[in-house]
């Protein structure tokens, strides 16, 4: 049994605790990472409802087996046509008011759902909920704090083979594909996200796709990886140089290096988001790079690469200890290059725990 379905139980029975001040008698949850770590259940397809009894997931005859085994806290229905089991659901629910994730439900869905909703007796009718399950899931209770440790380990150990494998000659393509199949062969379940490698003036641009691009001697080369492991992402990058660093190099490696390293000596739960953010950003845009540094400090990562919190200017969010976030400031040189240097922490009271251990 997986982890999340081992505590699908209880995390379940925490949203079916604010169903009353909400103003909804259920909730579908339709989006896969919260369906994932409410259930268990890791199938591509499959709604929930979650009422104050009543725990369901939908789901169809390629998935049924797979449910079960995975989601014991979840009554499972298969269901031909997934419009049918819910309102099925709804309707032995006795549930008339339904709340639903906006984020994750097309208008189309909406207009069938709430059609098919509306022909039941009593009718059902449907009520946005505003990222009840995300709220929940920013907080990491130990199952995940391990598992994102083992996936943060592993992409410690491919960043530590890229530092060896970076070469004049070699293409930014080439690199991302070996250290992807890295991933696997340490025991992912593949990447996070789309690897990205971008040498010389490729490394002005934050989410650069690697390309035929040839690695120069003197380039800097961003290198941005992640590791999935069972649902949980890690995300780490490092930025090298192919042969010897230039005095610009070196200079721009310093700021942003000093920066992320205040910017983790000063995060601690009850800081806003914007203040973890200004840890980095102001001494950046003091030594004048201020317009080269467009992107946040900062973000959460767990089932999905980007979650709550944000660390960024425009943040509403306040760090609590057990969350698990990004701290990576960069500077973007157009016709140069950039640097960007990341780490995941774990929030705590005091501090927190820099998970990423790869050598900076």
């Amino acid at each position: 049994m997986s982890s999340a379905g081992s505590a699908g139980g209880n995390r379940a029975a925490r949203v079916s605790s604010q169903l009353d001040d909400l103003g909804v008698d259920v909730l579908l949850v339709h989006g896969a990472a919260n369906r994932r770590y409410l259930s268990g259940f890791t199938g591509s397809a499959g709604v929930l409802l979650i009422g104050s009894e009543r725990r369901v997931l939908v789901t169809d005859f390629r998935y049924t087996v797979q449910a079960r085994e995975q989601a014991p806290a979840f009554d499972v229905v298969e269901a031909a046509e997934p419009l049918d089991g819910l309102a099925d659901a709804v309707a032995a629910a006795g549930a008339t008011r339904v709340g639903f994730e906006p984020e994750h439900v097309t208008y189309a869905g909406f207009q069938k759902l709430e059609a098919r909703l509306g022909e039941l007796t009593p009718a059902a009718g449907l009520a946005p909920v505003d990222r009840v399950v995300e709220r929940q899931r920013v907080t990491k209770d130990p199952g995940e704090t391990a598992i994102l440790r083992e996936a943060v380990s592993i992409a410690d150990q491919v960043m530590a083979r890229a530092a060896a494998w970076i070469e004049p000659g070699v293409t930014e393509r080439a690199l991302a594909n070996r250290l992807e199949a890295a991933m696997r062969d340490l025991g992912a379940e593949g990447p996070a996200f789309d690897t990205i490698v971008a040498a010389g003036p490729n490394a002005a641009m934050a989410h650069h796709q690697p390309g035929n691009h040839r690695i120069a001697q003197g380039e800097p080369v961003i290198v941005d990886l992640g590791a999935r492991l069972k649902g949980y992402c890690s995300d780490i990058t490092r930025t090298f140089v192919a042969g010897a660093a230039d005095e610009t190099f070196r200079r721009i490696y310093a700021l942003v290096l000093d920066a992320q390293l205040a910017a983790e000596a000063g995060i601690r739960a009850g800081i806003s988001g914007r203040a973890a953010d200004a840890l980095a950003r102001d001494p950046i845009a003091a030594a004048g790079h201020g317009n080269d540094f467009g992107h946040g400090t900062g973000h959460g990562v767990g089932l999905e690469i980007h979650e709550s919190p944000r660390l960024s200017t425009r943040s509403e969010d306040t760090l609590a200890a057990g969350m698990v976030t990004s701290v990576e400031p960069g500077i973007y040189i157009p016709e140069w290059g950039g640097v960007r240097i990341e780490d995941l922490v774990l929030v705590q009271d005091d501090g927190v725990e820099v998970l990423t251990q790869a050598p900076k």
